[in-house]
């Protein structure tokens, strides 16, 4: 496929698709043409990177445990180093908070979404009977 196939079926930008390319985390094939042929493989791999970008790792670390995902949440990496792991363990520890804050905060919002929604059944119940 090519790079505007890619970025629909994702909704990555072209721009984006080239960063990754340029960064070793994805790889395409170059036509006769010039254009960019992307692998099916490549629309899974770019929504992986996106989820761990919107998770908060950099790029740099991305490229790095890419290679060992054989598959979602089954990581091998035998060869990592102390800071490699320090990074990650790091990184861990701040999703965790992240991931707090964001449970607070939807729990909060869905009480008040609740409060609201029950306000105004008793509203209309009130104005339904005349009181």
């Amino acid at each position: 496929m090519r790079i505007g196939e890619l970025s629909a079926r994702t909704g990555t930008s072209r721009r984006l698709l080239r960063y990754y390319e340029e960064q070793g985390l994805i790889v395409s094939q170059r036509q006769v043409n010039g254009y960019r042929e992307y692998d099916e493989a490549c629309v899974d791999r770019v929504l992986q990177i996106r989820g761990l970008l919107d998770a908060g790792l950099p790029t740099r670390i991305i490229k790095q445990i890419l290679p060992c995902l054989d598959k979602p949440r089954v990581i091998h990496f035998s060869d990592a180093t102390p800071e490699m792991l320090a990074t990650l363990e790091c990184e861990l520890t701040r999703m965790t908070t992240r991931i707090e804050v964001l449970t607070r905060n939807r729990d909060a919002i869905a009480e008040y979404v609740d409060a609201v929604l029950e306000g105004d059944r008793r509203k209309s119940e009130k104005a339904s009977t005349g009181n």
